[in-house]
């Protein structure tokens, strides 16, 4: 008895076949990455990089350059671009979609099945090779249904990469604030400490009223509690610019800056912002996206909706004393019970709440930007009118003041009344200054990025729908 145990010439054209289809399905050099990085240079200015185990030159030491010096805001969003673990862990996930866009075009592995039969000294062998039909056909378009689903996946990266450059802007010009105001605050204490001696000395000597004493020492004693909360919401600013950044250790010890950067001398124009939001914003294309993924899987439940199992293969069969017998098999799951219709009709559920997510996002960002635009033009007047206006206004009182107070027509109370007066708009001009900062980030943002909560004056990127088939 001879069993013959050599592949014919269909079963090695059917084996070429699927190294070929294999061959095509290749992982990118860059992980995807590449586009990431000039989805966020095209928006801020600034790409991305991911770091690949801490390799020598890489966002590590560049970290390390940008820190030596005082920080910058742009150097702010260059490091938290750099070194924010959150945004690698985003890359990191990235590869793994990827992954799925290189299996989703490789064709499943064939099935072998091995049958030996034996009675009485003589026995049978079955052997058959099975290779999936259905998931041949189907392979383009499942291999379109992943690359746009890692599309999608390197636009939410890219919004992450916005968002986090956005919350860092705003926690630059938070802390730097918390700093200049806390700053500022010292000065008060000093004054108001010299102010209380004063008044302690006058009354000793008969010279000043109870009144007035009292006056002073409250005064005094609402200045020392002031200081102690300004340079906690300093600490506080600085502590969530340090966890955006992504530093610990000594490297957390932030050079700023004492004071905000000056006001523009213009502020920023309209600039049809609406229709760039639209071409422009992250959010917007990952919801074009995932409604273009879903129309798609759409298209393949359809098209398996009745047979999705279809299995083409050859066989053989040897039996002791006879000769071999060869032919082929197909195996088909009858659709006697299920046709398909729910899961077509869940993917189309799935495709139209895709479209209508798509078109509300689209009405959120045309409003946001209108909104972000107002703010944004509201503060710049209000900061220029401090500026200005207020503050000047309050220092010339002052320096009235304290020519009728030389002139001896005025008390040294009603100058310490002023100079009190005085620290309210400074304060308060402080406050304008950094609030026109914060809508530029958040119109920046709700132009280029995806949007996000808008303070006021006085004051969410879309899901992916998955398509099953």
């Amino acid at each position: 008895m001879t069993i013959r145990r050599n592949f014919s010439m269909r079963r090695s054209l059917a084996v070429a076949l699927s190294v070929l289809l294999t061959g095509c399905a290749t992982f990118s050099v860059d992980g995807g990455t590449q586009a990431v990085a000039d989805l966020t240079s095209a928006r801020i200015g600034q790409p991305v990089q991911f770091d690949h185990a801490g390799k020598a030159g890489g966002p590590g030491a560049q970290v390390d350059v940008l820190l030596r010096s005082p920080l910058t805001v742009e150097g702010a969003v260059q490091i938290a671009l750099l070194n924010n673990r959150g945004l690698q862990a985003a890359f990191a996930q990235l590869s793994s979609v990827e992954a799925d866009l290189v299996q989703a075009g490789r064709l499943g592995n064939p099935s072998f099945s091995f049958q030996r039969l034996g009675s009485g000294g003589a026995f049978e062998i079955e052997r058959t090779i099975l290779f999936d039909i259905v998931g041949l056909f189907t392979l383009p378009v499942r291999r379109d249904i992943e690359s746009r689903r890692f599309e999608t996946a390197q636009l939410r990266v890219a919004s992450e990469a916005v968002r986090l450059a956005s919350d860092t802007r705003k926690a630059y010009f938070e802390a730097v604030a918390a700093q200049q105001s806390a700053g500022f605050a010292e000065q008060v204490l000093r004054s108001a400490e010299a102010a209380a001696e004063l008044s302690a000395r006058m009354s000793k000597a008969g010279n000043n009223s109870q009144l007035d004493h009292a006056r002073e020492q409250a005064f005094y004693a609402e200045v020392t509690a002031q200081l102690a909360r300004t340079r906690l919401r300093a600490t506080a600013a600085c502590e969530q610019l340090i966890r955006l950044l992504g530093v610990w250790g000594d490297k957390a010890n932030l050079q700023l800056p004492d004071r905000l950067p000056d006001l523009p001398a213009t502020p920023q124009a309209p600039q049809d912002a609406e229709a760039r939001a639209m071409t422009e914003r992250l959010d917007i294309l990952i919801a074009k996206r995932d409604a273009e993924m879903t129309a798609s899987a759409l298209g393949l439940s359809k098209a398996t909706g009745v047979v999705n199992v279809l299995h083409a293969g050859y066989s053989n069969a040897s039996t002791s004393g006879a000769p071999r017998e060869n032919g082929y098999e197909i195996e088909l799951a009858l659709p006697l019970f299920d046709w398909g219709g729910a899961r077509v009709a869940k993917a189309q559920a799935i495709y139209m709440q895709s479209v209508h997510r798509a078109a509300d996002t689209a009405i959120q960002a045309r409003s946001q930007v209108r909104e972000a635009f107002a703010v944004y033009r509201t503060r710049y007047d209000l900061a220029r009118h401090y500026r200005d206006e207020v503050v000047p206004l309050q220092k010339k009182i002052s320096d009235e003041t304290l020519l009728r107070y030389n002139g001896m027509l005025v008390s040294v109370f009603e100058l310490l009344a002023d100079a009190r007066a005085q620290v309210g708009s400074v304060n308060a001009a402080i406050e304008a200054q950094r609030d026109f900062w914060l809508a530029q980030a958040d119109l920046q943002s709700a132009i280029s990025g995806s949007g996000g909560v808008i303070t006021a004056p006085n004051a969410s990127a879309a899901p992916s729908a998955q398509a099953q088939h």
